[in-house]
């Protein structure tokens, strides 16, 4: 989504460090960038002003003047204010001692209302609590059924009745006390621009449950057109945050940069992608490194730890480095990367990416081929891939539906990863065997077992003076990246 924001940060910090000192003139022309690229972006003008001013005050003051390194004081500067403006603190959702805890969602048709409710419902049940989806929205010709085929598919139940929504919500809470359930998900209707109506339906709704949050959905891809409903509904409803949804669109990112300066209601909650565990909780200052191309390692590291489990992780490891990975682990791990999320997402919460690296359309659709040749293969064929010959070759692509020269540049490429894993693991060893020979005072001969247990350890080695040898990465899209990552 902030794809031009983030190239013309990048091209404005990039001129300011090849300055050794700063004036104010310096300051200023970086600003007007600033200014002109948020504006393009679609951010609220009252935003774009407040934030240029915070940023000025601060860039030509003393805090700059005596930094030893002033460009990168401007950068932090930045950060810092990108990230007040995005709303300075995540957002903590508190439960109700007295459960249920109960969740109203409101906004415009359209806007993935809906859609969100069973995803906030999923990311409860992730949080070890047990949600209620109601379905209040009887408006709309069939939304009580999409909302009961998300249900069934996260395995949440869902309460509605051909009554009207007030007292669906009702009854809703009285259902949830009854069954165990400690949160409730109330889905109401929308309409197709706020009118006195919608919004008085959803303020008996919030009369007759005294929910504990109110959250607005709102549709990212609207821009700056977002920050006016928000600001329709917060008048009416007192609103506790925002959940954005289509945060992975190609919109210019003026919702989420305004939402919060000009309303005064934080973004709670962002989603992500199309999958009902594509909902994040929204962290502001993850989002300005970000947009400033510093990339998010700690959304990255968090995804990781929910997709891949630690033990077998460490197992995986261990076997690529000793040489016995086969085509079934690497099946497994990329079924567990898949997880995490689609390849150009997770790219780009790399710090230190090349735009054009950043930039480029990777089709994940290409794992599911990878998928096909490995899976078209014979248990034998993927822990020893020298079987497979020429006649085998056809056999696997033609089940596969590739050709057999994808099938040969994929054997090929394991076959390279697992030697050069295999060599790496032995120089992690002879590197931690060395230190503690000298540390004994002992010679080459001494027998130490490495950190972690295995002949790899924790050790990635690159001898010195040497470049170490790039991995051949067999992910669609991963060789053309690498070389774009060696040419910057």
């Amino acid at each position: 989504m902030f794809e031009g924001l983030t190239d013309t940060f990048e091209g404005i910090f990039s001129r300011l460090s090849k300055k050794g000192r700063l004036t104010e003139a310096d300051v200023d022309e970086a600003l007007r960038e600033i200014r002109l690229a948020l504006l393009e972006a679609d951010v609220n003008v009252r935003v774009v002003k407040a934030l240029r001013n915070r940023i000025k005050e601060r860039a030509v003051g003393e805090e700059v003047h005596k930094a030893l390194n002033p460009a990168q004081q401007v950068v932090k500067i930045v950060n810092e204010e990108l990230t007040r403006s995005l709303g300075g603190e995540t957002f903590t959702l508190t439960y109700n001692p007295k459960p249920p805890t109960i969740v109203m969602m409101a906004g415009l048709q359209g806007s993935g209302k809906t859609t969100t409710s069973g995803k906030l419902a999923k990311w409860f049940k992730a949080q070890g609590r047990n949600p209620l989806l109601v379905g209040a929205d009887l408006q709309r010709p069939a939304a009580v059924q999409q909302l009961e085929t998300l249900g069934e598919q996260i395995g949440v139940p869902v309460f509605s009745e051909p009554s009207n929504p007030i007292d669906v919500a009702r009854r809703s809470v009285e259902h949830a006390k009854e069954t165990g359930r400690d949160v409730v998900v109330i889905d109401t209707a929308g309409r197709l621009a706020i009118d006195e109506a919608l919004m008085e339906e959803v303020r008996q709704i919030g009369q007759a449950t005294i929910p504990d949050y109110i959250f607005l959905v709102v549709d990212a891809m609207t821009g700056n057109d977002a920050v006016t409903v928000a600001e329709s509904f917060n008048n009416s409803l007192e609103l506790d945050g925002v959940i954005l949804t289509k945060l992975d669109g190609d919109a210019r990112g003026g919702a989420a940069l305004s939402v919060k300066e000009v309303v005064g209601k934080p973004i709670a909650f962002a989603a992500t992608g199309e999958k009902l565990d594509a909902l994040e909780v929204f962290h502001p200052d993850r989002m300005a490194s970000r947009i400033l191309g510093m990339g998010d390692v700690m959304s990255l590291i968090e995804k990781a730890e929910q997709a891949f489990e630690q033990e077998e992780a460490e197992a995986a490891a261990q076997a690529m480095m000793e040489g016995r990975f086969t085509f079934d682990d690497f099946l497994e791990q990329m079924q567990q990367l898949k997880k995490m999320g689609s390849l150009s997402g997770l790219i780009g919460m790399l710090p230190g990416i090349p735009k054009e690296v950043r930039n480029m359309e990777i089709d994940d659709r290409e794992i599911g081929r990878v998928e096909a040749m490995i899976r078209s293969m014979t248990p034998s064929e993927r822990i020893d891939p020298k079987l497979i010959d020429s006649s085998r070759r056809r056999r696997i692509a033609k089940g596969s539906g590739t050709d057999t020269q994808q099938v040969d540049a994929l054997v090929k490429q394991f076959d390279e990863m697992q030697k050069m894993m295999k060599k790496l693991g032995g120089m992690g060893t002879k590197k931690a065997k060395g230190k503690r020979n000298k540390k004994k005072g002992r010679g080459a001969g001494g027998r130490v077992t490495p950190k972690g247990g295995g002949p790899a350890g924790n050790s990635r080695v690159t001898p010195k003076g040497t470049k170490a040898k790039k991995a051949p990465l067999m992910l669609p899209g991963m060789d053309r990246i690498a070389e774009l990552v060696d040419e910057d």
